[in-house]
């Protein structure tokens, strides 16, 4: 029942234009911040993290940024998951780095795509799917019936959406193996066994292991891929960059270096609100986990 009736609230919003959802979404990212104490607290805490080697004077235009950013993510949800799919893949204005992409899949090996919590992520991964089968890793919700939301507005075209679990994994696993592409959030906090700490601007952050495992079993291709925000609601640029892996070096600190310089091309729209450098229950934190 609930998730019918958000569903009939998405539908609802999805009928405005792009610009006055942005708009909204930028007052609903200041009523948050305004309200919500701890939110603001880890804003802050992490932008500052960010900006601890560049001058204090532009932190707070990004902070003022990176609020309004953050409203517009949650706003555009809507029309993303609930127009229809070729009118919002006609929101990708640029498509840099195609040439990555044609390459590997040239090669016949999977393709495994590294995303940031940079922008609009999920329309990213719709706009790679028309493009080559995908297989997405998600959470489930803690809320059961945000499940079946979630499920109508990612699922597709071409994507397929694999549970962050084994059986999940098993599923990645089987699709680069058919030479097809996945989908994960490198900086998403894996649970307690699933990784280890690597810096991410300059702290400590527990980081999945996963991607290394993938390479090592499958030899697949590894493209980051990230969507930029435009202004007015004019759309999004869609960018793919290649990563190479270098032996010997733990892969996690290369894909955090990856993602630092990747965000510092477009700082406000990245998710400084999300609790990053969180411990998973039952792991070590990271200064006890190297003794």
């Amino acid at each position: 029942m609930r998730s019918s009736i958000v569903v009939w609230l998405f539908d609802l919003a999805a009928r405005l234009p792009l610009r006055v959802l942005h708009l909204l979404g930028a007052l609903l990212g200041w009523v948050t911040y305004l309200l919500s104490g701890r939110y603001a607290a880890r804003l802050r805490e992490n932008l500052g993290y960010y900006n601890a080697d560049r001058h204090t004077s532009e932190l707070p235009r990004l902070l003022r940024a990176s609020v309004a950013e953050v409203g517009k993510s949650i706003a555009e949800l809507p029309w993303v998951w609930r127009r229809p799919l070729p009118e919002v893949l006609a929101k990708v204005r640029h498509f840099y780095g195609h040439e990555y992409l044609d390459e590997a899949q040239r090669s016949g090996k999977g393709l495994i795509f590294l995303t940031p919590h940079l922008s609009c992520f999920e329309i990213l991964a719709l706009y790679v799917a028309a493009k080559i089968p995908m297989t997405v890793m998600y959470s489930t919700p803690k809320r059961a019936w945000m499940d079946k939301v979630i499920r109508s507005g990612r699922q597709r075209g071409q994507i397929s959406l694999a549970r962050a679990d084994i059986g999940g994994i098993r599923t990645m696993f089987k699709a680069l193996k058919r030479g097809d592409a996945i989908g994960l959030l490198p900086d998403q906090v894996p649970s307690q066994g699933e990784g280890e700490w690597a810096d991410f601007f300059g702290r400590p952050a527990y980081t999945m292991t996963l991607v290394g495992r993938l390479l090592e079993s499958t030899g697949a291709h590894v493209l980051l891929a990230y969507a930029v925000r435009r202004p007015h609601g004019e759309g999004y640029d869609v960018h793919i960059v290649p990563l190479e892996i270098q032996t010997g070096i733990p892969v996690t600190g290369q894909i955090n270096a990856a993602l630092e310089k990747i965000i510092r091309t477009c700082p406000s729209q990245y998710l400084w609100s999300y609790n990053r450098y969180k411990a998973p229950p039952g792991s070590l934190p990271a200064a006890e986990s190297k003794e």
